[in-house]
């Protein structure tokens, strides 16, 4: 057991939730197995522009070792464990015929939580479209929006009897912002960029009406990820562009979908894409705000960026995680209040953790000493927020094993519990014993 004492979290609810996170492609590999269909991120693995040339294809084989996972989350004592279904594994073309081998999967995950008092907490869409519907023009295609709801209602009828906690999108701010499918970043895809955006956000309003109808008492959301977007110089034109990419990062999804409105700058530039009725389609009721948040953005100017900015320098002598992002934990309470201020929503911190380059010592231990500490300052910086009034109610880690991290593969570790990838072994990490603690010394 770590020796760095807890936060308080004594302003917490009663019924706060404590949970970990992970999705699909991230962990499940099995990539060609029992029927299912290739995702736009097979299909970009193979390309070799990964790290080291790393695929999805292995990751940490979640699909066989399951079983182990959710006894090691038994063990960490969360509540909750938000995952993703694969949607090409349930649906291999994207449409049309389901596999069942890959539903049975998700029984079997889903009714191993279920047996060990974990709530699962499912998330439709973590980024791995059916490269069969990305051939069919993927978020381009507005017909998107009735496949999505026609993936969702399979979801919901198979899996609601058990299940009622279902997110739409994790994070669509940021696979729009860095699509797989949006081709060469330069000016002339920006009408593909607010297509994409516009045809995602029905697909949301889609599938939240299909819960509703399939899921009896089914508790909805959709998770945005949302960073400050701060100029990194004093200059107008960094101002500027850290201004424009706020309204990208932090509001294009959460704002129609929420308040029923586009924010103002980018109505024209999405005038194009509506039809009478969209925005009522769009902006349907949720019960909760999930919010991904790791650190700060600075931005600065770039006129030949498809949307004028670039990520510039961080403040000099700004405290930095090993992957060279900030450590601003007043960032994240600020954000959780402007969350609460702006939506009105209760609140779920669904991802939150800390990228490091975590190698075993020479006993075969691994002590996160840094983790612990961005987990403590965080969860104290959660903890302030609440006991200023903000409604959240539950903190995800991300994530409980190390993993796929997309175009970084598996050179970054977020994990509480370490991987090592030639032997698929799980070892938990000093940050694993101390998470532990922290949600015991918050039980009654």
């Amino acid at each position: 057991m770590s020796t760095i004492q807890l936060p308080n979290t004594a302003s917490l609810r009663s019924d706060f939730i404590w949970g970990v996170s992970t999705s699909s492609f991230q962990i499940e590999g099995a990539t060609r197995e029992d029927g299912r269909g290739a995702s736009i991120w097979d299909v970009y693995c193979q390309n070799g522009t990964i790290k080291n040339h790393d695929t999805g294809d292995v990751a940490c084989d979640h699909y066989h070792r399951y079983r182990e996972d959710v006894a090691l989350m038994k063990a960490l004592g969360v509540q909750a464990y938000r995952f993703s279904i694969a949607w090409p594994r349930i649906l291999p073309q994207g449409r049309g015929a389901a596999n069942e081998a890959g539903l049975s999967f998700y029984d079997r995950l889903i009714d191993e939580l279920l047996a060990a008092g974990i709530e699962p907490w499912l998330c439709l869409y973590h980024w791995d479209l059916p490269q069969a519907l990305e051939e069919h023009g993927g978020w381009q295609n507005r017909e998107m929006a009735t496949w999505f709801a026609d993936y969702t209602a399979l979801v919901a009828t198979r899996f609601g009897d058990r299940v009622k906690r279902f997110a739409t999108f994790n994070e669509p701010s940021i696979f729009s912002l860095f699509s797989r499918s949006l081709g060469e970043r330069d000016r002339s895809s920006e009408e593909k960029l607010h297509r994409m955006i516009h045809n995602v956000n029905l697909a949301h309003g889609a599938a939240v009406d299909v819960l509703r109808a399939n899921v009896a008492g089914a508790s909805i959301g959709c998770i945005h990820n949302r960073q400050p977007c701060r100029p990194s110089s004093s200059s107008e034109a960094d101002a500027a562009a850290a201004a424009r990419l706020d309204v990208y990062w932090n509001s294009v999804f959460p704002d129609p979908q929420c308040r029923g409105a586009y924010p103002e700058s980018m109505r024209a530039a999405i005038e194009p894409h509506l039809q009478p009725g969209d925005m009522a389609r769009i902006c349907r009721p949720v019960d909760w705000f999930g919010l991904n948040h790791y650190s700060p953005v600075y931005v600065k100017a770039d006129p030949v960026s498809m949307l004028g900015y670039g990520f510039g320098d961080k403040p000099a002598g700004a405290p930095l995680t090993p992957i060279d992002w900030p450590v601003d934990p007043e960032a994240f309470s600020d954000t959780l209040q402007s969350v609460h201020d702006r939506y009105g929503l209760p609140i779920y911190v669904l991802e939150n953790g800390y990228g490091n380059f975590d190698q075993p010592d020479q006993n075969g231990a691994v002590i996160d000493t840094g983790r612990i500490e961005f987990l403590k300052a965080y969860i104290a910086a959660m903890a302030a927020a609440a006991c200023r009034g903000v409604d959240v109610r539950g903190y995800f880690v991300w994530s409980l094993l190390d993993n796929f991290e997309w175009d970084s593969g598996y050179s970054i570790r977020f994990g509480l519990a370490y991987v090592d990838y030639a032997s698929l072994r799980r070892t938990p990490k000093s940050s694993f014993d101390w998470y532990a603690g922290l949600i015991k010394a918050g039980q009654p």
